[in-house]
């Protein structure tokens, strides 16, 4: 089929009745599918339930330093745990991490808060200043982008490229406005693109120049170990390591967590950053909490041993991924592969597929997906705000469904997709 911007009025006519058919018969069908998360399936979750046992009534309860993990002390982690998220991570040095509870966006949510009520490092709270700004690398990360507007800082949309964020404007925004104090960034299988970054960026990130003193790059390493293919793996820099190599040691906060590697109501997330960043933040721990679970931290690191026995469970979770992304990926390849009405990511690890509609069709695409079974992250969810400008960006999760529910979906989201741009371009013919 030739690309449907060629077509003639009546050609476009006569496909958009042929497609109505087709989106009656897929109403007809009664589906009931939720693809608007990332979330692991049953099968995942089961795979995992061997962590249960790693502990029991007999075990030995002390940490590798002799702390028993059932009482109080060690508010920044246990060493061991502190030393396999610091691996997780790339290599961050293990006193340079501290060990929380089961969700990273707690720690994000308290980072920003304790910013806005304290400062950082001596420097004036943000909720005394005029105005406070983040950078939002977009298509991005929408719970990111709820932290912020909470608390009411502007927030400004970075264009992402293959490669990253546009670091032209990253370094112009962050050189020339004292008030933009921060910039989030998942730098690895980002969400929803599956983009990670090239050396080149995280060196630009670490040579930034900030006119804030308390600017922070706010590093959601979320997909750190999520690769889908053993043989075709992103890498990146570890970042801390080449801010501090850049000079500018305390500019980056670092969050990992293991919600899709175990569970992702009873994980263990992590905290990393310079020495003078860790401390201060340690003073403020002995004041919110008498310390997190450490006995939940032990059996992480009972269960996993180490970075190889994750990396290993992790191969686990990529055969169970790997199929559904390429059944998403066969379909839009085959039914709408060079019909000019949208693009994708093929991403090599993470846990979304990027899709760009044509211009101002998003919100209509999710919407018959809806009227048809199949929920889709709301259109716009992916930008600041929640306002896709072009109104074209969807984000596909395919973790949740079955390979053969997946497809059905797929083949039910490119109906929509054919039929919304159909009624487009009939507008402009």
């Amino acid at each position: 089929m030739k690309p449907y911007k060629e077509m003639s009025k009546e050609e476009l006519l006569s496909l958009k009745a042929e497609l109505e058919k087709e989106f009656e018969d897929a109403k007809g069908k009664g589906l009931k599918l939720d693809m608007s998360r990332g979330k692991p399936t049953t099968v995942q979750l089961d795979m995992t339930m061997g962590i249960m046992d790693a502990l029991d009534a007999e075990s030995d309860m002390n940490a590798e330093n002799g702390m028993d993990t059932r009482n109080y002390g060690l508010m920044d982690g246990i060493p061991e745990a502190k030393r396999l998220f610091g691996d997780m991570m790339g290599g961050v040095p293990a006193e340079n991490v501290i060990v929380y509870g089961n969700a990273s966006l707690s720690i994000m949510y308290d980072t920003v808060s304790r910013c806005m009520t304290h400062g950082v490092l001596g420097s004036t709270p943000w909720c005394k200043l005029d105005k406070v700004k983040f950078l939002c690398p977009a298509p991005g990360y929408d719970r990111h982008f709820a932290i912020t507007q909470l608390f009411g800082i502007e927030m400004i949309t970075i264009p992402m490229t293959s490669e990253g964020p546009d670091m032209d404007l990253v370094e112009k925004y962050v050189s020339e406005d004292p008030a933009v104090k921060g910039i989030w960034c998942v730098p690895k299988y980002s969400n929803p693109q599956g983009i990670s970054y090239s050396d080149e960026t995280v060196r630009r990130f670490a040579a930034l120049k900030p006119a804030a003193e308390d600017f922070r790059i706010y590093w959601d390493n979320a997909y750190a170990i999520h690769h889908l293919y053993e043989d075709e793996q992103d890498q990146i820099l570890e970042i801390l390591s080449e801010c501090e190599k850049a000079g500018n040691p305390d500019m980056v906060y670092e969050f990992v967590s293991t919600s899709k590697v175990s569970f992702s109501g009873a994980g263990v997330a992590a905290f990393a950053s310079s020495k003078a960043n860790v401390e201060e933040v340690k003073k403020f721990l002995t004041i919110q909490t008498i310390g997190y679970d450490k006995v939940n931290q032990l059996r992480h690191v009972r269960f996993f041993k180490n970075l190889d026995g994750m990396l290993e469970h992790m191969r686990k979770h990529a055969d169970i991924m790997r199929p559904k992304f390429e059944a998403v990926l066969r379909v839009l390849d085959q039914e709408l592969g060079g019909r000019g009405i949208g693009e994708w990511t093929r991403p090599r690890g993470g846990y979304f597929i990027s899709f760009d509609a044509m211009e101002g069709c998003a919100k209509a695409i999710v919407a018959k997906c809806k009227e048809a079974g199949v929920v889709l992250t709301g259109a716009g969810a992916t930008f600041p705000y929640g306002i896709d400008p072009k109104d074209s960006n969807i984000r596909i999760a395919p973790s949740y469904p079955t390979s053969e529910e997946m497809a059905a979906a797929t083949d039910l989201f490119v109906l929509c997709v054919k039929l919304v741009s159909v009624e487009k371009l009939l507008e402009t013919v």
